[in-house]
């Protein structure tokens, strides 16, 4: 079936059907084109182009159609070339000739366009559901540990002492972030091209707004030519894709360090593992490794569509066919690593030992001795300079301040005592940061208490 036969008199090259064809991956559009196409039809009965006899008979029809693609009988006919004729042609065998007044008033370029926005929302619904069973699984595990204390790190070096619950809501909150997209997404994809035709409207009497909200959507697009060319919501699903897995593969990678025998900081399950073929010992975190990897392909999407649509003239382009396997990679990889975060998530073990005598070192209080000295007076560039020679004395000596004599202290600087270290102990560092956003028992209280009425659904003011 070629909706564009009449204007040809040869039949397309083999070659062409198999290099121009879409169906393979816009099959699964089939849903949303059905529903699309039975909008348009009780849309064109209702302005009177269509009778009752024939809106029913078409709509019923086209329910069979999704009956039977839902049971996988999807043709497989490279000359169908996409999803749209694909289900004109199938509804054909229903209802005979009749099944050519679907497309009355209405062209493939706002159809394909329709079916891309209503995937869309869906897609960031569901993406955005995924992304809040994994913030679930991170607050679960911050509830856990709000008194364990874990080092916090700056270029991959032991700073300064956090609870492990401050660190594990970081996480969460870069994900709220992104849950905000994937909302914002939602709502760009909630706009309406049916009516826009091939680019410039049709000359039936046609009543976009009223397809529109048959199909739940929130508005229609202004202009016709603007209907059919814009793939901004797609762009923003991919961007919005490509930053989730950006903060993932932060994610996946403090998990493939913390579950190394260098660090021993936590473990996975053996089902969330795998081993080697060779060597018997290993229990690699590849889950963790293989989001890390996955994140390059939908930045790649990204760019891939930025790419199709960069240069193209108003309106339609057949460039545009590219969108859809751009869209779907991203989305796929993105929702798939999602899930498999938030299992991670759930299953680390931490090892609560190894993570305070990590925090314990007293260099990662040294901030803390400086913080003092300013108290006192002392301008916080000349503390630091102080608490310096300290850490350099005791690295070049190997003994911690505590094993220096008054006089050695008092060699360094007349400002530091005996009583200035006593500050070296991390729970008393966590203790003294406990004002909103700072890594304190009543601070990361209050952060939990705002990401569980984020996951209920009520945002609490600060």
């Amino acid at each position: 079936m070629r909706q564009w036969g009449g204007r040809f008199a040869e039949k397309p090259h083999d070659t062409m059907l198999v290099f121009s064809e879409s169906l393979s991956y816009d099959a699964r559009l089939y849903d949303y084109d059905i529903t699309g196409s039975q909008a348009h039809v009780r849309m064109l009965g209702k302005q009177g182009i269509l009778s009752q006899h024939e809106v029913d008979t078409l709509t019923s029809g086209l329910e069979q159609v999704r009956a039977s693609f839902a049971r996988g009988e999807i043709p497989q006919d490279v000359t169908l070339e996409d999803i749209h004729t694909a289900v004109e042609s199938s509804l054909r065998q229903i209802v005979g000739d009749l099944a050519g007044k679907v497309h009355t008033g209405r062209s493939r370029n706002d159809q394909v366009a329709l079916d891309m926005h209503l995937w869309c929302r869906d897609a960031a619904r569901e993406l955005r559901a995924a992304v809040r069973d994994l913030q679930t699984q991170l607050v679960r595990q911050a509830e856990v540990h709000k008194d364990t204390v874990v080092p916090g790190y700056t270029h991959l070096q032991r700073a300064q002492p956090v609870l492990l619950a401050h660190h594990l809501l970081s996480h969460f909150f870069m994900l709220e972030r992104d849950a905000a997209r994937l909302k914002a997404v939602e709502t760009s994809s909630g706009v309406s091209p049916l009516g826009a035709a091939a680019l410039a409207g049709s000359t039936f009497p046609l009543d976009p707004a009223f397809t529109a909200s048959l199909l739940g959507l929130a508005a229609v697009y202004d202009n016709s030519m603007d209907a059919v060319s814009d793939r901004d919501y797609l762009l923003e699903l991919c961007f919005a894709c490509s930053v989730i897995m950006a903060h993932l593969s932060r994610l996946a990678e403090e998990i493939i360090l913390w579950t190394t025998p260098e660090f021993g900081f936590a473990s996975l399950p053996d089902s969330l593992s795998t081993g080697s073929s060779i060597m018997p010992q290993k229990k690699n975190a590849d889950a963790a490794e293989l989001i890390r990897g996955r994140a390059g392909r939908v930045f790649g999407s990204l760019i891939g569509l930025l790419t199709v649509v960069k240069g193209l003239p108003m309106t339609y382009c057949r460039d545009l066919q590219e969108d859809k396997e751009t869209a779907f990679g991203a989305f796929d990889i993105t929702v798939g690593c999602v899930r498999m975060a938030a299992l991670l998530a759930e299953g680390l073990r931490f090892n609560r030992a190894a993570m305070e005598e990590a925090a314990g070192d007293w260099l990662l209080m040294a901030t803390d001795i400086a913080d003092d000295l300013a108290r006192r007076g002392i301008p916080f560039r000349e503390a630091h300079g102080i608490v310096g020679a300290l850490v350099r004395r005791c690295l070049e000596k190997g003994v911690r301040p505590a094993d220096l004599s008054r006089e050695e202290l008092a060699e360094i600087s007349e400002h530091l005592t005996p009583d200035a270290l006593g500050l070296l102990d991390p729970r008393l560092s966590v203790r003294s940061r406990d004002y909103y956003m700072a890594t304190g028992p009543r601070s990361v209280e209050a952060q939990l208490g705002r990401a569980r009425s984020i996951l209920e659904g009520e945002v609490l003011p600060r």
